[in-house]
């Protein structure tokens, strides 16, 4: 079950005082991103923290692990204190200021940029029509 939007907005307005905030949705659920750094996913209309030290001690003997979608990690569990603003601006604060900055991300020849001496295709035509920027569809497979 994907996350609703009226969720995720509910979220956004419980943390607005936080500074700068924001997200993206991937397979219908979302990442929440502070600072540039990915603090929480929203999965199922669940919120769950990235589990650090200091949001551990924060929270204290209340502390629900689950992982966020199957297969995952287990990250915090939010459900009680969802509702009190400065309690959840203050968790998302204190995991920030422990995650690790992210690395920039090297491009991927597959996807990147356009080759533009890649040898020719013996098998497949491009079409001129692109899909979008540096993309072509490949037709005659």
């Amino acid at each position: 079950m994907a996350t609703d939007q009226s969720f995720m907005d509910y979220i956004l307005d419980q943390l607005q005082g936080v500074g700068e905030l924001s997200y993206k949705k991937m397979f219908g659920e979302y990442a929440l991103y502070y600072n540039g750094k990915v603090v929480a996913l929203i999965c199922d209309n669940h919120l769950f923290i990235k589990p650090t030290n200091a949001g551990k001690t924060f929270i204290g003997p209340n502390l629900t692990q689950a992982p966020a979608y199957p297969g995952a990690k287990p990250s915090f569990l939010i459900e009680d204190q969802i509702d009190d603003t400065d309690w959840l601006t203050t968790l998302i604060q204190l995991t920030e200021s422990e995650l690790p900055i992210p690395k920039p991300k090297k491009e991927n020849p597959r996807w990147g940029k356009p080759n533009t001496k890649a040898p020719a295709v013996d098998r497949c035509r491009l079409t001129n029509s692109p899909l979008r920027e540096g993309w072509h569809e490949v037709t005659g497979c």
